[in-house]
Parts: structure tokens; sequence; C-alpha cells
């Protein structure tokens, strides 16, 4: 599954951590303070601010992104160049290089959602002053914010469809990967229940899901790395909470506090889940190879013997949907419920009058940003199900060829029927 597309995954995986986090080292040490030499803002009228700059104006938060744009450019050009001449690969330009290319653009999403929170704050304020004081602003102004808005959608949708499209090579690129390893192995696995099913669609399913939840992961980190900071220093604005008083920096320990809550309560829901999606994928493959035998040899897949498969179908369907019945209700119990937590907890600054609308629309946006990436595996749950079962299925392919015994569940399919 990853020796396939990735070179030499046990050494790979730990390497771009280490890279990753000397890479932060460096910058928040050293490099980010290089900005003023180093920029090239400058070339496309993003000048390098000064440090007293207003760091809540766009343009210069541009400018100060431009340099971290460059410095990880240079950083993941250098890892890239490093894993092609230590440990050449067939699948190298696209497990590296594009891997890269799709780490900038996630990150490059998650700084222009930063431009898009200070705007909210800038343009609820001139609201707020437009409401309380007919003719305080002018039409000019007012547009003038809706096209700043403009300007960055435009680059923000721009950004997403290209990153749309290149995922969608990567995926299939990973997907050729594993199944050419599986095809250069076919008569060793063609006896594992399924076989055709599993390099046919489950290597696809694998890819993508995988992606998905990987990119989202990114994404929630960097939306973390990104926001807190920002949360942080909005919670000056909160002196205290409802029922507990005043605490330092409240805003964020709330977001971490019920996020924990939510994915300790949605794990033990769907605690089983993955084995049920495990044999809802074996029940349906025994099924349709009856039915695909049956074209060709009159003597199978006679209604007995369908009515009996379709019948194991049945059974774990409802056991399936019995199980998420419980698991939806309290996952989408608690998805409703994050929408109210921000409110309850400004609850006591908003009643004092300690809030422009501005400044609640920031604070509101950055929490669900924050509390929203922390609650990564409340949120991903159903896929990260979804992807056991697929990995569950491959896994038996490399279990055949390194030698070793079968998973459990797959010795089940092995077992006579009554």
């Amino acid at each position: 599954m990853f020796s396939s597309f990735f070179p030499n995954p046990r050494l790979f995986f730990p390497a771009t951590l280490l890279w990753t986090a000397l890479g932060m080292a460096l910058w928040y040490g050293v490099a980010r303070d290089l900005g003023p030499q180093l920029s090239l803002g400058g070339l496309i009228g993003f000048a390098y601010p000064p440090a007293s700059a207003d760091g809540a104006a766009v343009a210069v938060e541009t400018a100060r992104n431009i340099w971290l744009y460059q410095y990880m450019i240079v950083i993941g050009a250098l890892f890239v160049g490093a894993v092609g001449w230590l440990v050449p690969h067939r699948w190298f330009r696209w497990s590296v290089g594009v891997s890269a290319v799709l780490i900038f653009f996630i990150w490059f999403q998650v700084q222009l959602d930063v431009m898009i929170n200070v705007w909210f704050g800038t343009f609820y304020n001139m609201i707020q002053q437009a409401l309380g004081k007919p003719g305080a602003i002018t039409l000019e102004q007012f547009f003038g914010q809706l096209l700043t808005f403009g300007g960055i959608a435009m680059v923000y949708i721009t950004t997403a469809v290209l990153l749309a499209f290149v995922t969608s090579h990567y995926i299939f690129r990973w997907r050729t990967a594993m199944n050419d390893y599986y095809v250069a192995n076919w008569q060793r696995l063609r006896h594992v229940e399924g076989a055709s099913q599993r390099i046919q669609e489950d290597t696809q399913r694998f890819a993508t899901t995988l992606e998905q939840l990987g990119e989202s992961l990114i994404s929630a980190l960097m939306t973390l790395l990104a926001f807190i900071p920002i949360l942080w220093g909005l919670s000056v604005h909160v002196k205290e909470l409802p029922l507990i008083g005043e605490l330092p920096q409240a805003l964020v320990f709330v977001a971490i506090i019920w996020a924990a809550f939510g994915t300790a309560l949605l794990a033990i829901a769907g605690i089983r889940l993955p084995g049920l999606e495990f044999r809802n994928q074996r029940v349906e493959a025994a099924y349709r190879k009856e039915l695909v035998i049956g074209e060709d040899d009159a003597t199978r897949a006679q209604p007995p013997t369908l009515a009996t498969l379709f019948g194991d179908v049945r059974a774990n369907y409802f056991r399936l949907y019995f199980n998420f019945l419980y698991f939806n209700v309290c996952r989408y119990g608690y998805l409703q419920a994050s929408v109210l937590v921000p409110y309850i907890a400004l609850a006591p600054s908003i009643v004092a009058g300690g809030l422009t609308l501005g400044v609640m629309q920031q604070i509101i946006r950055a929490f669900n940003r924050v509390e929203g990436s922390f609650q990564y595996l409340v949120k991903s749950w159903t896929t990260i199900v979804s992807l056991i079962s697929i990995y569950k299925r491959l896994r038996a392919f490399e279990a055949l060829m390194d030698d070793q015994p079968l998973d459990a569940i797959e010795a089940e399919a092995a077992l006579p029927r009554p």
C-alpha cells in the first residue's frame, strides 16, 4: 500500500516529520527575522513591512507571508531533492514532489482563511458604525470592503480548483502504483476472497480516502498553527466564563476541552463500526462473486444459494444501521451543541458590552477554526472507519506476500458454510 508509491516508507515518513520540525525550529529561531534582507515581496508590490507595522492589515500580513512562502518553498525543495538523490524511486516525482506541492497549497489556503478572518473584523466593525450612526461611512467604503473580500475569495477559489485537480491525478498515480504492484503478484493473491475487487476497487478507495484524511489532518494542524495565536490574542477581550469566572486565555481552553470531550464520546460510540464495515465488504463480495460465476456457469447462482448470501448481506447491513443509529445521535447532537459553545463562552462579555460586532465575529470565526481542527477525529470518524476496513482487506495481500498468517476476520471467509 505504501512501499509501492513512497520510497522506503519506514524511513521516508519519520524523515519528513523530522525535517518539518527542523524547518519550523529554524523559522522561529532565525529565518523569520531575515525577511527584510531576503524577501522578494517588493518585486510584486508587497515590500517587507517595518516591525512597527499594523499586523491586522491585510497588505501587511500578505507582505510578511510572502517571505514565509519563500522559506517553505526552499525548505521543501531541499527535502525533495535530497530524497530523490538518496532514495530513488519510480514514483518519486508524484509521491514526494507533488506531496510537497499539495502541502504548500493547503498552507496557502489556511493563510487566505486568516486574511478573511481579519477582513471579517474590519467589515463588521464598519457595519456596526454604519448602523449606530447613519452616514458614518460611504457607499465607496462599503463596496471597497466587498471588493477586498472578492479579491481574496478569487485567489482562494483558484487555489482550491488547482488543489482539487492536482489531487485527482495524485490519487490515480497512487492507485496505479498499488495496482501494478499487486498485479505483478497476482498468482499468489488470486485465491484471497474478493481478490479482483480488492485490486480493482479497494486500491482506488484506499488512495482516495487516505489522501482525503491526510489532507484534512495537515489542514487541521496548519489551521491550529495559524489560528491559535489569533484566538489567544483575541481572548484578552473575554474577561470571564459563565459559571467558571475569570480564566486567562479562556477561549483556547474551552475549544480544547470541548473538542476532547467530543472525540472521546464518538470514539466510544463508534468502536464497533470498523469491524462491521469490513464484514459488510466481505459479504457483498461473496454475493457479487456468486452472481458473476453464475453468468458463465448455469449450475451456480441458484436461488437458495443467492438467498442465503443475500441474507448475510441484509443481516450485516441491519447491524450496521443499528450501530450508526446511536453513533449519529451522539455525532449530530455534539456538532449542533458546538454551534452554541462560543456564544455561551462569550455571554458575559457580550452582556457587559465588552465587544464590538467585528471583534465578536473574529472571535467566533477563530474559535470555530481552532475547535474544528481539534475536532478532526470527530468529523472524520466515519471516513476513518471506512479506511480501516479497506486497509484490512488490502493488508491480506501484504500478509500473503510476506508469508504471514491472515487476520482472524479474514480466516472467517475460509470456514465452510453450515
